[in-house]
């Protein structure tokens, strides 16, 4: 069994798979899954290439380093896990195939949550006059009501559902050993289903934070609008991580708390309570990494 008894806690995450769940550290990711037969794989590999530069310790640059983190290692394991599902294990995305559909992926994901916010409000100012600060007000209104809807409406569906109880276990873990206390199915299971830093915080904060700077950029043209909401993803990406990590690691503060309760509110709509099985699977997946992670360089 496991504790934690250092005082200073490692930055560890996850993420939510088809009956399973992945479990990322310093030097290692590790995925768990919950096999057709009932039985529970496990795959892990070692971070390398730019997971293992310097700038994965750089302020603002990490965040990128960690959205890609996110997007392409979910994505590949999130495909995994599906096969396995369907029973084929042998099927990958991975080289040009991957890049192409992160591409895809982000593309469409700025099309929804920025593009799309700046056309509707284009419209409604043109029919009601609005000062800049109004319209960029009005828009991020519309993007966190984007944002809300969609996570809301996919998750009626009964597969996502079983996908944010997992999300759910895999909180609930980290959150165990972050209290250092024994990771056991039981002690997990009484763990908040919420987490500081999760990626649905970081979506928030990216929306919020998108307010302001786009306000700051002052009145632009329609198509300049458009131009900056797509260069300037990279850019509130980078410091929403930040405002996330500082956050996460000051929660003994109670303005702090204050402040990362909405976050942690709209994480209801992203996690279910899990059952035991999912439990087990992801104790089992971040039992490894910690294993992992425990050894020499």
């Amino acid at each position: 069994m496991i504790t934690q008894s250092e005082s200073k806690m490692p930055h560890y995450g996850g993420q939510a798979l088809i009956e399973g769940v992945l479990m990322r550290g310093k030097r290692f990711v590790v995925a768990a899954f919950r096999q057709p037969d009932g039985q529970i794989l496990t795959e892990h590999e070692r971070l390398t290439g730019i997971y293992a530069t310097r700038l994965t310790k750089l302020p603002l640059l990490r965040g990128l380093v960690v959205l890609w983190d996110s997007l392409s290692l979910g994505m590949k394991y999130l495909t995994k896990s599906a096969n396995i599902q369907a029973g084929e294990e042998d099927e990958k995305i991975e080289g040009p195939a991957l890049i192409l559909t992160l591409a895809f992926s982000i593309g469409m994901a700025i099309l929804l949550f920025f593009v799309l916010p700046t056309f509707i409000t284009e419209m409604i100012s043109r029919a009601i006059t609005m000062t800049s600060l109004a319209a960029n007000l009005v828009e991020g209104l519309i993007r966190l009501i984007i944002l809300i809807g969609y996570i809301w409406a996919i998750g009626r569906s009964k597969e996502i559902s079983r996908v944010f109880a997992y999300h759910g276990a895999e909180h609930k873990t980290i959150n165990a050993y972050e209290n250092s206390v024994e990771i056991t199915v039981s002690n997990v299971k009484a763990y908040p289903l919420a987490h500081p830093r999760c990626g649905t915080s970081f979506l928030l904060t990216l929306v919020i934070f998108s307010i302001l700077v786009f306000s700051l950029l002052g009145p632009l043209s329609f198509w300049l609008k458009i131009l900056s909401r797509i260069l300037f993803v990279p850019v509130i990406a980078m410091f929403a991580y930040e405002i996330i990590r500082f956050m996460g690691d000051h929660l003994d503060n109670p303005i702090i708390r204050i402040i990362t309760s909405p976050n942690l509110l709209l994480q209801n709509l992203t996690t279910r309570e899990p059952d035991e099985k999912m439990i087990e699977v992801a104790i089992t997946s971040f039992e490894k990494l910690l294993k992992l992670e425990e050894q020499p360089e």
